[in-house]
This record gives C-alpha cells, sequence and structure tokens, in this order.
C-alpha cells in the first residue's frame, strides 16, 4: 500500500498544482470526468490508511514531494504550516529540539525533563530532545498529530506527536543525487541508491552533507558563527520471505560538528564585565568558552509485519538508540570565565512495541503494548568568576516505562461510527543527582585539579513510579464522502521526575501533569471537489504542569522545578486550500489559541494572572499561492512552479515570567520558490528564497539580569538556495 501511494504521489506531479504550506500531503488535482479536483490524502495517524478528510483526527501531513518543492531543510520549517506548533532549535545548540503543540511541551533539554511533543523516526520514539532536530531527506512523508496521543502506538505524549517517515525501497533500481548551494556559503549533498537484490531481499541508503559557513562570526575567537557542519548515513534492508511476511532493518549515523553557539546580548555589559556594547548584527557573539561542539547519535531499527489473516496483522518494532553531547555553551556570551557553562550530554534507550491490528468490515482495532527502558545523564559546570567558584551539576536519569493499550472502532451505520481507547502506563523514573561548589573557575570532574570542594549541596538517588490510566473516545458522523463531523475526549498524562539541577530539597521531585481535551471537528469537501477545509476546536482543562526554571542562590546556580496547579487552554484551528483554477492553487491556515493559568501557586500566593504560556503565540497564519505551467526545459515538457507564502506568528513568551527584553512581538515570514519538474519526475531544479525581508526574529534566550547576562538566539535570517535533483 506504501508503494503503491508513493507512486501515485510522484507520478501526479504533472497532472497539476503542488503546494506544501496547507500541510498537505498531497495538494494537487486530478482529472474526475474532466473536472479538476483534490487529490485524496491519504495518512496512518491511527495507525492504518485512512483518508485525511475521513480521520476523526486534528493532523497535518506534508509528502517529501511538497517539502522538495519548497526546499524544507528540517523539521521546525513545518511549524510555519502548522496550526498552534512550534518547533524550534533550542537556544544554545544547534540540533536540540523544542516542541510545542497548542500550549504543551517542554523547552529543558537536561536529563529529568520529559518531551511533552512525541518525536517518532519509523515508529521509533526519540526520548531526548538532542539531535531531533531532524534534516529532511530520504523522505516518504511527516505527520504532525495535534492533541494527547497514546491510545494507538508509542509512548504517552501529552501535547502531540510528529511522525517521520522515511522512503521504503521500490520494486526497481533507483538512484538520486541532490545538489544545493546557497548564501552564506551552503553547500549541501545528498546520494542515495536502493534496489531489489532478489525477490524476497531489498537494500538502500543515503548518504548525506549539510553545510554553511554561518550567518555571524565569534568575535572573540574568530570562528563562523550560526554555520551547519552535518553529516547523516541511513542504510535499510527489507525482507519478504513470504507474502505475508515483510521485515525492515535500518540504521543510522549522524553528527554533528557545527560550531558552538552563542546569544546575543541584549544589554550593555557591566563595567566588571568590560562594559561590551550590543552588537550591530544579532548573529555576532563574543562568546569566550573554549571547545568544540560535536552531537553524535545512531541507532538499530528491526521492524516485522506479519499479515496473519485477512483481518489480522502482528507487528513488532524494536529499537536501541544513543546520542552524545559535548558543548560549550557560553550564558553570557562574553570573553570572561563568567556564567561559562560546558556540558556533556549522554542517552541511550531501548524500546519494544507489539501491535495486533483487526481490520473487519464493522470493526477495526488496535492493541498494543510498548516499553522502553532508557537512561538520560547530564554533567555541567557553571563556572561564576565574579565569585570565584564553579557549580557542579550530575543527572543520571534512569526510566522504565511499559504500557498496554488499545483502541476499537466500531461502524454503527454507515454514517456514524465511534472509537473507544485506552491506555495504562506505569512509568518508573530513578535519578541521582549530585550538586556540588568548588573554589576555582571550573570543577575537578571537569579537569581542574586544582579545585576545592568547598559545598555539596545535593547527593541523593531517588526513585517515584508513575501509574495511569488514559482514555479515548470519538463519535464521527460522516453523512457522504464529502462531510466529516467529529467530537472527541482524549486524556494525556506525563510522569514527573526529579531536577537534575536542584539543592537536596529536590529530592521531593515534581509531579506527573495531566490533560483533559475535547475537541470538535468539520472536515469538508466543497466544490465538486475543488476545495477542501478542515476545522478543529478544542479545550483542555491542563492540570499539575511542570514548570522548570533556574535561581541563583548565594550566588550558586539552583534549579527550581514546580507544578502549577491549573490551566485552561482553547483554540481554533483552520486549513484550508482550493483549485482557483487549472493553473492556480491557494492555501490558508489560521490557528488560534487562548492559554490561560487558572492557579500558579509561588510563595502561598497565587500569581496566575502574572504568567504566560510560553513558546505559544496567539495566533499563528500561513497563506500561500502556487501558480503552476507546463514548460519545455532541457527538451523536456515539465511543469514549473512559482509559490509564494507568508506566515504569521504573533507575540512570543519565551518564559512564563514576560520577559520584554526576550520575548518576541509578532513577525510575519515571506518565502518564495520557483521550481521546474521534468515530466517524468527525474529531474527537478528549484531556487528557494526564505525569508525574505530579512526580518530580525528571537526564538530563545537567557534571562539572568542580577548577573549581567540576558542574550538572545534568532531564527534564520534572508537565504537564497539553488537546488539541483537528479532521480534515475
Amino acid at each position: 500500500m506504501k508503494k503503491h501511494l508513493s507512486h501515485n504521489l510522484l507520478s501526479s506531479i504533472s497532472l497539476g498544482a503542488i503546494l506544501l504550506t496547507s500541510g498537505a500531503v498531497q495538494t494537487s488535482y486530478a482529472a474526475d470526468e474532466g473536472n479538476a479536483v483534490l487529490e485524496e490524502i491519504t495518512v496512518t495517524a491511527r495507525r492504518r490508511s485512512e483518508s485525511l478528510q475521513s480521520v476523526p483526527v486534528a493532523v497535518t501531513a506534508f509528502s517529501a514531494e511538497n517539502l522538495a518543492k519548497f526546499g524544507a531543510t528540517d523539521i521546525t520549517f513545518l511549524a510555519q504550516s502548522t496550526p498552534n506548533t512550534t518547533l524550534k532549535v533550542s537556544r544554545g545548540t544547534s540540533s536540540t529540539i523544542t516542541a510545542f503543540i497548542r500550549g504543551i511541551g517542554q523547552q529543558d533539554p537536561v536529563a529529568g525533563f520529559e518531551s511533552g511533543v512525541g518525536i517518532y523516526l519509523d515508529g521509533v520514539y526519540l526520548n531526548r530532545p538532542q539531535g531531533a532536530v531532524l534534516e529532511i531527506y530520504d523522505v516518504e512523508r511527516i505527520e504532525i498529530l495535534r492533541g494527547p496521543q497514546g491510545t494507538l502506538y508509542g509512548r504517552n505524549t501529552i501535547g502531540g506527536a510528529i511522525k517521520y517517515v522515511t522512503k521504503r525501497i521500490g520494486d526497481e533500481p533507483e538512484m538520486r543525487i541532490k545538489a544545493s548551494g546557497g548564501t552564506h556559503g551552503q553547500m549541501d549533498i545528498l546520494a542515495s541508491a536502493s534496489a531489489p537484490v532478489t525477490d524476497a531481499l531489498a537494500l538502500g541508503g543515503s548518504i548525506a552533507y549539510f553545510s554553511r559557513d554561518g550567518f555571524g562570526k565569534n568575535l572573540n575567537t574568530g570562528e563562523n558563527h550560526y554555520d551547519k557542519d552535518l553529516f547523516a548515513i541511513r542504510l535499510s534492508a527489507e525482507l519478504t520471505p513470504s507474502e505475508n511476511v515483510f521485515i525492515k532493518l535500518s540504521g543510522d549515523y549522524t553528527k554533528d560538528t557545527s560550531n558552538a553557539k552563542g546569544g546575543h546580548r541584549l544589554t550593555v555589559s557591566s563595567v566588571a564585565h568590560g562594559s561590551a556594547p550590543i552588537l550591530d548584527n544579532v548573529f555576532d557573539t563574543r562568546s569566550g568558552l573554549a571547545g568544540k561542539q560535536e552531537v553524535i547519535q545512531k541507532g538499530i531499527h528491526a521492524y516485522a509485519e506479519w499479515d496473519v489473516s485477512e483481518t489480522v496483522t502482528l507487528k513488532s518494532t524494536t529499537a536501541y538508540r544513543e546520542d552524545e553531547t559535548v558543548s560549550p555553551i557560553d550564558f553570557d556570551s562574553l570573553p570572561l570565565n563568567f556564567m561559562d557553562v560546558p556540558v556533556i550530554y549522554t542517552n541511550d534507550q531501548l524500546s519494544q512495541e507489539f501491535q495486533l491490528v483487526y481490520e473487519a468490515e464493522k470493526v477495526q482495532g488496535v492493541m498494543g503494548f510498548f516499553y522502553l527502558d532508557a537512561n538520560a545523564f547530564n554533567e555541567f559546570d557553571v563556572i561564576l568568576s565574579d565569585f570565584g567558584i564553579t557549580s557542579y551539576t550530575f543527572g543520571d536519569v534512569n526510566t522504565k516505562t511499559w504500557a498496554i493499550s488499545g483502541d476499537v472502532n466500531y461502524d454503527m451505520s454507515e454514517t456514524v461510527s465511534v472509537s473507544v481507547g485506552g491506555r495504562y502506563t506505569s512509568d518508573k523514573r530513578t535519578s541521582e543527582v549530585k550538586k556540588q561548589t568548588f573554589l576555582g573557575l571550573g570543577s575537578l570532574p571537569f579537569g581542574n585539579e586544582s579545585s576545592i570542594l568547598i559545598a555539596t549541596k545535593a547527593n541523593f538517588i531517588a526513585s517515584k513510579t508513575f501509574n495511569k490510566f488514559t482514555p479515548k473516545v470519538s463519535l464521527k458522523w460522516q453523512p457522504n464522502d464529502d462531510v466529516n463531523v467529529y467530537a472527541s475526549f482524549s486524556q494525556g498524562f506525563k510522569g514527573g521526575g526529579f531536577d537534575p539541577r536542584g539543592d537536596d530539597r529536590a529530592i521531593v521531585g515534581f509531579e506527573s501533569e495531566t490533560v483533559n481535551t475535547y475537541e470538535i471537528g468539520l472536515k469538508s469537501t466543497l466544490v465538486d471537489g475543488r476545495v477542501s477545509t478542515n476545522i478543529a476546536t478544542f479545550f483542555s482543562d491542563f492540570k499539575n504542569i511542570q514548570i522548570p526554571g533556574s535561581v541563583i542562590v548565594d550566588g550558586d546556580f539552583i534549579g527550581t522545578t514546580t507544578n502549577a496547579g491549573k490551566a485552561e487552554i482553547w483554540g481554533v484551528e483552520f486549513e484550508g486550500k482550493a483549485l482557483l483554477s487549472d493553473n492556480l492553487t491557494a492555501n490558508a491556515n489560521v490557528g488560534y489559541i487562548n492559554a490561560d493559568y487558572k492557579e500558579f501557586i509561588v510563595g502561598g500566593v497565587n500569581v496566575a494572572d502574572d504568567r504566560n504560556f510560553q513558546n505559544t503565540p496567539e495566533w499563528s497564519l500561513n497563506a500561500s499561492l502556487n501558480y503552476e505551467q507546463p514548460l519545455n526545459l532541457f527538451g523536456d515538457d515539465g511543469d514549473i512552479n512559482l509559490i509564494g507564502s507568508v506566515s504569521y506568528k504573533s507575540k512570543t513568551y519565551n518564559f512564563e515570567v514576560e520577559t520584554p527584553l526576550l520575548d518576541q512581538d509578532g513577525y510575519a515570514i515571506l518565502d518564495l520558490s520557483l521550481v521546474w519538474t521534468a515530466e517524468d519526475g527525474s529531474i527537478q531544479v528549484g531556487i528557494h528564497g526564505k525569508n525574505l525581508t530579512d526580518k530580525e526574529y528571537k526564538v530563545a534566550g537567557y534571562n539572568f539580569p542580577s548577573l549581567d547576562t540576558v542574550t538572545a538566539f534568532f531564527g534564520n535570517p534572508r537565504t537564497v538556495t539553488a537546488t539541483v535533483d537528479f532521480r534515475f
């Protein structure tokens, strides 16, 4: 089925306008009795192939062809065209993800904190955010599901899920070479090949290198700043020992050696720190912490699928992954050894999932078992030269979780169906935390043998188990193929843990958080198949929200994590696309979200009215036009697409407490692509302009005003990239 779908998507390129920004897997048109209509979109949001317009889930999907036509490079780009979704590169990093959906997420990447948004690579849950800014290559599709997930697959995730699915090997030998070059010294190269070896065995592989000189300079070291230097490889073997058995073995490796990323100071430094003025270029820095940044991640994965009968399929997903990050982070972005943070992250995980899928005429269902054994380790110094001390933090967190889940859909009639599901999850978190203060600039564990231990503020091993049953139910009424009305209730859950940066008080830990989400949706196909609209409204009752933070106590850096009592989140999401003519396609999406804390106790006082939801703009909008025209080029009757897009996000808070210097006012991004595709899809040539107005916008930062440190990190400036893609 997947191979057939992929073939249809590729062959439909010459049929009509293809457009990314609505988020559709395929926004082209096909002939229907002589009339142009929107092509049906197929997704697997409920662990089986269904039409996007018929599935009772708020999901946005992107095909490989759409992503290529718009020149998307990594998954953060998807947030521009997905309502109420934030995907950003975390502060001080090049490849750690910060993900929020409908106001729920987690921006702190240290061990001990679970993500609120699940990211899956070929069905494998990525337990940690390091290295999760996935580059887009060798991909079949990406799906973004909004709202709690967990009754159908994988980990329980409270905010939503992002599913990155790589391409399966085709029936014929294939080769691909793609080269890209552009501003700021960009030079990317991708090569892939796959072929059936025998009737039962097929092999494939991809190798890619992504590079860029940088958007600015480190004025202290002379290095390029905001550069890219990333190597990646994927290998796979697919086996079909019989007609009803499919096995895929795969492995991947990524090495990112981009330079360390420093912040842009938003205030003039004090006299004690050199009275350094604010730099003109927001991509320049004066960061002084020496050392190279390196992020290595790798994994192996075995997937097996057995069609036991016409109605029953058994599936197994087994995976092992590990990653290591070595990074010099300079909080204050000055040459002095003040607020310098050398950090090491190492993570590993072993996961196993079994599924039984049942598909009959009136009943469809999934039953599953999920197990994860993961370790997240970090240690780092916070060097405070003003006080002549170093705060050392050691955090080693083991997570063992298992869950049993099920989801059954029953067609009560030809037009009405009901789906009922549930999940029982057991999360056991065991944390070893050590926090020490050393006299000297640098701690003994980080190589300063002359440092003197003067205080141990935390030294404990603690363990807690968090158990929870989370239900889900939905009702769908589909009177015809063009209208789908649904209502659903789902509960999400994220286990608690221990803040590895805290003092001995952190042994108490923080509690699990839960959300009850109610959703009503309407999906319609109008004007004889030339227009489609998807509307979803939701309300979420969010309790015990985990709020990590950090403060300076007696000259030391202390982590403080609390559970805010309650919040209410409601919003509306609209996604629409229309064939305005045989040559012109329009897309638009709108997200509105109202997120308010109702109970946030600090020192016995409810400060909810003074707290904001971070990384959650009230409005997110995107509109685009795609004009397609046949054009003979290189002797080939291909098609040329001119695609223009504008996306907007309203004011965004970087922390719960309003921070005027760091909070980003509303801004718009203008993109433009010109792409020619050969009639048979064998050649594609494009030029892609991103952020053409060169808008400066903040995506993250550090805020320690009492220690003369307020720094920001910015989104990419204007870039222009040319690509040539050959397929044989």
